[in-house]
């Protein structure tokens, strides 16, 4: 299937679901709104043509400044068939939620607890989202824009974040 099927068959399917779609060096992207990811996703892994069995990575974007909006970024891979999608889904910076994927690919499960560790975007109904990469008492989301690059944690954090500084 190529990419402009893909794209129709996933238009068709949920015309109310996409806002916009891309096709750059072959490769489509999606943009699709919050409400409809899942639906979405089952959709992309359950239909035999499109199979996509493969969440190959799941990751956060701030365009806070430019968009005031996340997104949460899917990249989507067929084994069988031998064909990416991306899908972007914009996330409103004053509400980062989104519903979890982990029940179409377990595979979301660690990518959505990175995203929500170093983004704070939240995933309703994840098994268990808590930190995934820094401490418990490490405050704020460090691949956030609005993170302060000279650091700001708490003093007990020193000796893991900076030894031999003062």
């Amino acid at each position: 299937m190529d990419t402009e099927s893909i794209a129709t068959a996933i238009k068709t399917r949920f015309p109310e679901a996409i806002l916009g779609s891309r096709i750059f060096r072959s490769e489509l992207t999606l943009m699709v709104k919050r409400d409809y990811i899942v639906a979405v996703a089952r959709f992309l892994k359950e239909n035999q043509e499109l199979d996509f069995n493969f969440l190959s990575d799941l990751c956060g974007v701030d365009r806070v400044e430019t968009d005031d909006v996340f997104e949460v970024v899917y990249h989507l891979y067929s084994i069988q068939k031998n064909h990416r999608v991306r899908i972007k889904v914009p996330v409103p910076s004053e509400e980062p939620c989104i519903p979890t994927v982990t029940g179409i690919w377990k595979t979301a499960d660690w990518h959505e607890r990175e995203t929500y560790d170093m983004f704070g975007i939240k995933f309703d109904g994840h098994p268990d989202l808590r930190k995934i990469l820094t401490p418990e008492d490490f405050e704020g989301h460090p691949l956030r824009k609005d993170y302060p690059l000279d650091g700001r944690q708490p003093a007990t954090l020193r000796d893991t974040y900076r030894k031999g500084e003062a």
